[in-house]
């Protein structure tokens, strides 16, 4: 079906949520915030990241691919962006640039793991997590920091709404790839792809292109993700950066939001960053008791998440 035909087809009305939350995202700044307006903010700017690293999992796992390497990838926008910018780049350059080595280096992680598939495949992104870790852990302090970290120049100086602001814009970014993703051959092909590769090959779909396309798009915005961490706390090391849980996190937003969808990772990463923020100080550890009966309670009664929820069962598209 050609690309305009499916743009045509497209009910537009159901980006009405999407651009209402976004509306509310831009406005959410410029409020009269009091005495916790740098705490507020910074609240808003950590969901968003989240929601990145949400939206950009969920492009992935479209075509079919579970993975467990977001935290490698995540990390390599981190890492990367704070070599870059040790090396005299500004930030302008240094997060795209970052991404791009993150897209590059899923490619050859792609490669290597494109006949493996379901649990198989999610191991072995794990292990190379585990493996980027100990790479990046073990280099020499001069290099990385090694195990202790290293100190990042702080995004825009420091600014918590031009940081913020900053961040809103790669989300949009994010959602408009998502988005397109929707309107163009892509979204028929990784479909075909998820549900089943062979079939897929007699339709025609060029398996290996359009799993290795998922993998760098998802790859590369995660990276971003990373990079924006990073310039928001000033200080990375392996250990934080490349967390299971920064693995974990994106795989059950998604999944609590509604995967396959625009919205649903973007609001399954604000609902449950909120309540993170909420939990954290008053119970110990308990976000990953949320994550955990979150992801338990989603896939027993909430299959399509909140957005399937609101659809009220309705089968449709990307919102």
């Amino acid at each position: 079906m050609p690309a305009s035909r499916r743009a045509a087809e497209f009910r537009w009305t159901k980006l009405l949520p999407l651009a209402l939350f976004f509306a509310l995202a831009l406005a959410f700044p410029f409020l009269p915030l009091g005495d916790r307006r740098e705490f507020l903010l910074q609240i808003g700017f950590f969901t968003l990241v989240a929601g990145i690293l949400a939206l950009s999992w969920d492009i992935l796992a479209r075509s079919g691919q579970v993975s467990l390497a977001h935290a490698a990838f995540y990390g390599l926008g981190a890492y990367g962006s704070a070599l870059l910018l040790r090396a005299g780049l500004p930030w302008g350059l240094a997060l795209p640039l970052a991404a791009l080595l993150a897209g590059g280096v899923s490619l050859i992680l792609g490669a290597v793991t494109m006949r493996l598939s379901g649990m198989y495949f999610a191991i072995a992104t794990l292990a190379f997590t585990e493996v980027l870790r100990t790479v990046i852990q073990n280099l020499p302090e001069s290099v990385a920091g090694g195990a202790n970290g290293m100190l990042v120049p702080a995004l825009l100086g420091g600014n918590s709404r031009g940081q913020y602001l900053v961040a809103l814009s790669l989300l949009g970014l994010t959602a408009l790839v998502s988005l397109a993703v929707r309107l163009t051959r892509l979204h028929h092909a990784f479909a075909a792809i998820r549900q089943g590769e062979e079939t897929a090959r007699v339709l025609g779909v060029s398996v290996v292109r359009y799993k290795l396309a998922a993998f760098f798009i998802s790859s590369a915005l995660a990276a971003l993700a990373g990079g924006l961490y990073a310039g928001k706390t000033f200080f990375i090391n392996p250990l934080e950066t490349f967390s299971l849980a920064n693995s974990i996190a994106p795989l059950t937003t998604s999944i609590f939001g509604g995967l396959y969808t625009t919205l649903g990772p973007i609001l399954g990463a604000t609902v449950l960053r909120v309540a993170e923020e909420l939990l954290h100080n008053s119970v110990k550890n308990g976000y990953l008791v949320v994550y955990g009966l979150v992801l338990m309670l989603s896939i027993l009664w909430l299959p399509r998440g909140i957005v399937g929820l609101w659809r009220r069962g309705r089968h449709g598209g990307d919102l």
